[in-house]
């Protein structure tokens, strides 16, 4: 049923982002009087779920979630229309319209979805607001990784401060070390101890190539909240609420250091637990993989505030929300051209997986307008065969003033296309890779 769950908001947030896309070509398209012959949500290889003749143009669904497209006429794209091309240019073609038609054509699916990301987050804002968790609601503080430490940073610290300022939601933290340029943080520490410390310039590249991802854990005490079913733990009588005192006779209080005694032990895990006010010690055997198949909500231990926003206040605070986000993808996208980013790349099941295995229309929105602006930057990459392909090579003929001939277009889309494919099947080979190790 989760599985089901998370592809039904896959699918939804993909076929909304998807229409409107194709909608920012399509309209000012019919603006230019261009002729579009087919609107398709989805690919149609062979045949269509559903298709339906209006005017010039076949409207349709097709039955390859892949994406969708519009076929605009005397233009070369991923339909590889060549034989149109061969007649002489017609007056409703898109390579008889100027320019800066096809210009204003080409970028509206990716001018469309950077402003329906916006207008998303304004909406989040003003309806549930914005996450705020401040130092002091962070009870217990923060689990600090050895790598961290090395900083001066300790486990108990609690964050008040990125580069002097009080940030909204402290915990947060990991994120700005990784994308933004975060060059201090002030924490408090468990003696009362005021301190700043001061962070390495590189420090995203210092996370990104040790995989410490998440060098600051909220510390939330080891009470277990989930036991997967048929799991080493489940078959060993762990229960839902079982308090961690112990591990392999090593008293333990929170989750982090629960879960590193585990890890680190090289045989069986020996766990004492209260129960209900008794105490009982279960043998378990962990998975290959050094777990044993339970987990806690990082909540527990936190305050979490909401703070809200008027309608014109979230206007501004959408707006900023849609910029850093943009900047956070860019950002991040360079660790794509190292060894590990390439193996890091995921498909269809790592977006699906973004979403939660309950409804939430919050997660709904939120993941749909990440995923809407994500889309916006990718299509602008110039790789022909995307939208940032034909820009690139319009604005090269509005600089030279000379137009690329058709046959080299046409080599170019075939290349942009296999560029595509190979990276489609990349990603999803990781996925399928990930999925069955």
């Amino acid at each position: 049923m989760e599985i089901i769950i998370k592809a039904a908001q896959f699918i939804l947030s993909l076929s909304f982002l998807i229409v409107l896309h194709e909608l920012g070509h399509f309209i000012p398209a019919k603006l230019f009087k261009t002729r579009v012959e087919r609107f398709y949500l989805f690919f149609d290889y062979k045949f269509s779920l559903f298709k339906k003749k209006i005017g010039d143009t076949v409207y349709g669904i097709g039955w390859i979630p892949l994406g969708g497209y519009v076929k605009i006429s005397g233009m070369i794209d991923e339909s590889m229309d060549t034989e149109q091309m061969k007649l002489p240019p017609q007056p409703w073609e898109f390579r008889s319209k100027p320019a800066w038609q096809r210009l204003i054509i080409m970028l509206g699916g990716v001018v469309v979805n950077f402003i329906l990301g916006i207008l998303i987050y304004i909406m989040i804002t003003f309806v549930w607001g914005v996450q705020s968790i401040k130092s002091n609601d962070v009870t217990n503080g923060f689990a600090v990784h050895e790598t961290f430490k090395e900083f001066g940073f300790k486990d108990g610290d609690k964050i008040s401060k990125f580069n002097g300022e009080e940030p909204i939601d402290v915990t947060a933290v990991n994120k700005h070390l990784f994308l933004r340029d975060l060059t201090s943080i002030e924490v408090i520490h468990e003696n009362g101890e005021n301190e700043t410390i001061a962070i390495p310039e590189d420090i995203g590249n210092i996370m990104w190539e040790k995989g410490v991802m998440e060098p600051f854990v909220v510390r939330s005490v080891a009470v277990i909240d989930t036991v997967v079913v048929e799991s080493p733990a489940a078959k060993a009588g762990v229960l839902k609420g079982d308090k961690i005192l112990a591990v392999n006779n090593t008293p333990v209080f929170y989750w982090h250091e629960f879960t590193q005694h585990v890890i680190a032990s090289e045989t069986n895990v020996l766990l004492l637990v209260d129960r209900n006010g008794v105490q009982e010690t279960i043998t378990v055997e962990p998975s290959e993989d050094k777990t044993i198949g339970v987990s806690n909500f990082k909540s527990r231990g936190v305050n979490v505030q909401t703070k809200k926003y008027t309608f014109i206040e979230s206007i501004s605070k959408g707006n900023s929300l849609a910029i850093w986000t943009l900047k956070d993808y860019i950002t991040q996208f360079k660790y794509v051209f190292t060894k590990k980013g390439a193996t890091s790349i995921g498909g269809f099941i790592a977006i699906g997986n973004i979403f939660p295995a309950t409804w939430s229309w919050y997660s709904f929105w939120s993941i749909t307008a990440f995923l809407s602006i994500m889309l916006a930057f990718m299509n602008l990459l110039p790789i022909p065969a995307l939208d940032g392909g034909h820009v690139m090579f319009t604005l090269y003929e509005m600089i030279s003033g000379r137009k690329p001939n058709d046959k080299f277009l046409e080599y170019a889309q075939i290349t942009g296309f296999l560029i595509l494919i190979a990276l489609l099947l990349l990603a999803n080979g990781n996925d399928v890779v990930k999925l069955f190790s």
